[in-house]
């Protein structure tokens, strides 16, 4: 029998808000722990709640991002539950009214554009910080009740492809948008995920099993699936398969069992007491709609239709928001977008790779990649020359014009110059001459390529070729 898979994606995503959700304590990353923290965050009794109005903003700019409906009127509600990570033995969340209904996200899945469709996103709490070291339960609440949203997915996933390119698709939603920085090695993003298979032609979904806290596409991707192939299994076995929630164990490439499925009942639900619902005009829907940034695919379209860029040249800059940006600065700096969109994609993406910074960290900027296109779109200098300029200034800074005077990098296109080379190529390379005047054009580049070994790669290469020919067909 043939089993189709069905998942869905609960992806929880820290907003970038200076403070909390519901109090004025700090968000901020890497501080000394338990240090942003207050009556409210640590659930003291009689500590009130108060509204982030700029988490309101960000979860609905977010919903518009991703054609969800906005909610005139959303409330909040006690999500109860008793874990060391929530000091007040609840969370504020949204559980039947949440401030985003509907949307989709687009994503590519081998050459295929598919719609995955949401069901909602709502405004939530984030718990504190649970470290286990030797036995014992580190915990620190600078992270409780910092702005937490939740992106839940309808589940119309069918493999850990679909699930790997929405996840990414998302992520560059959010990054473009300004709503999260989405590091996941920072917990800004990590999804739960439902996966039952079922066969084929049934309608029904079949039994969902949740693995929790998922924080690395590679192992979704993997956990998923291990998760098809054991359910798979165990029906074709004659077991069942049970709810549950399991985790993932990436050492053994296996998910495990870590209690059985929690139902809404089990949670208490009821309205928070100490909010009031947010109602939100459609004026103010209005206002945020005319606020938002231009998304990855818009801005791909742009890279080709109002800069020249190939397709290819577009997907690669914008998937990673900061290259993108690092583009666009440079290109308001120069027209030479292809030679700087090459310089992205090759030396600048290797010196990356090596030294392991982001380009942000490096002293290259935006204005010096600019002057680097410029220099060799003027014939100052060759690629080859860029490619050790650009190694300078991604390790040390400086003026690209004052470390060419000063490496001697400077292309030579002067003629007396050029005129005394192609005579000594044309002199030491009979075969190549007799080759080139019985016809075969491509024999002048073995002429080329002796000339730029005697000028030591500063000679223009355009201007040795015309040089050559006007020698040889003299």
């Amino acid at each position: 029998m043939k089993y189709e898979a069905c998942i869905g994606l609960e992806t929880h995503v820290m907003q970038k808000t200076r403070t909390k959700m519901f109090c004025g304590c700090k968000h901020e990353y890497g501080a000394e722990p338990n240090t942003n923290v207050c009556p409210v965050c640590l659930g003291y009794p009689g500590a009130l709640p108060v509204l982030n109005m700029k988490a309101i903003e960000l979860c609905c700019k977010a919903g518009l991002l991703l054609g969800c409906e906005i909610n005139p009127h959303s409330t909040w509600d006690r999500k109860n539950y008793f874990y060391p990570d929530m000091a007040k033995n609840y969370q504020i969340t949204q559980a039947d009214e949440p401030l985003c209904l509907g949307g989709q996200v687009m994503a590519e899945v081998n050459g295929e554009l598919k719609t995955f469709t949401l069901e909602r996103i709502h405004q939530e709490e984030n718990a504190a910080k649970n470290t286990h070291v030797s036995g014992a339960s580190l915990i620190d609440y600078n992270r409780a009740g910092t702005a937490l949203m939740e992106i839940v997915s309808n589940p119309c996933m069918h493999s850990a492809d679909d699930a790997f390119a929405y996840i990414h698709a998302l992520k560059l939603i959010m990054e473009y948008g300004g709503i999260s920085d989405c590091d996941m090695e920072k917990g800004h993003m990590r999804s739960d995920v439902n996966i039952s298979v079922r066969p084929v032609g049934q309608e029904k979904l079949g039994e969902k099993v949740e693995i929790k806290n998922m924080n690395s596409p590679s192992f979704i991707v993997e956990a998923i699936n291990y998760e098809i192939d054991r359910q798979i299994d165990l029906i074709e076995s004659g077991g069942a398969v049970v709810q549950e929630t399991r985790g993932y164990d990436p050492d053994r490439g296996e998910t495990f069992t870590q209690r059985t499925k929690e139902n809404a009942h089990d949670y208490r639900y009821f309205p928070d007491p100490d909010l009031l619902p947010v109602e939100i005009s459609a004026e103010q829907v209005a206002v945020w709609k005319s606020e938002l940034p231009e998304l990855p695919v818009q801005r791909r379209e742009r890279y080709v239709s109002e800069l020249g860029l190939p397709d290819y040249d577009a997907r690669v800059l914008t998937a990673e928001k900061s290259i993108s940006d690092f583009f666009d600065a440079a290109c308001k700096q120069t027209k030479q977008y292809k030679l700087v969109s090459n310089y992205l994609m090759g030396k600048v993406a290797s010196l990356v790779t090596e030294k392991g910074i982001a380009i942000g960290e490096s002293r290259l900027t935006a204005e010096t990649l600019a002057q680097v296109a410029e220099l060799v779109g003027g014939g100052a200098i060759s690629s080859s020359a860029a490619n050790e300029l650009i190694d300078v200034l991604f390790n040390e800074g400086g003026d690209p014009k004052a470390i060419v005077e000063e490496k001697g990098m400077a292309q030579v296109s002067d003629d007396s110059a050029l005129e005394q080379w192609a005579e000594e190529a044309i002199a030491a390379n009979a075969k190549a001459v007799e080759a080139y005047k019985a016809g075969n054009a491509a024999s002048v580049n073995a002429l080329m390529g002796y000339v730029m070994k005697q000028s030591q790669g500063k000679a223009n290469p355009p201007a040795v070729i015309a040089m050559l020919k006007k020698k040889l067909d003299a």
